[in-house]
């Protein structure tokens, strides 16, 4: 079984045991969250789609760690003017585990 959950305006397709990285969140590691923002249920015999949302389903999860994304580089240049500007900036993510689909 696998369901397409909203996290922060983000949209995953997630099964049991999947690890994802989501946008930072304020719960800390170990504890227990709840997504009832679930667009779409699926198996291998049908498909359960949301108008906009399944009504009660919901997705459980449990707080693993926070990370931090990859480094982008953001490089800016004018020609012939000597202006050129190189930031970084990396993404802060929380780690969680999903434990439970209910339907």
């Amino acid at each position: 079984m696998y369901a397409v959950v909203e996290i922060s305006g983000k949209q995953y397709r997630v099964t049991n045991n999947d690890e994802i990285l989501v946008p930072t969140r304020k719960e800390k590691p170990g504890d227990k969250v709840k997504f009832d923002r679930v667009l779409l249920l699926g198996s291998d015999k049908e498909i359960t789609v949301g108008h906009p949302v399944v009504s009660g389903a919901s997705v459980e999860a449990t707080v693993m760690d926070g990370v931090r994304g990859e480094k982008v580089i953001v490089f800016k240049k004018k020609k012939r003017k000597g202006y050129r500007v190189k930031k970084g900036h990396r993404q802060d993510y929380t780690r969680v585990q999903i434990t439970n689909i209910v339907m």
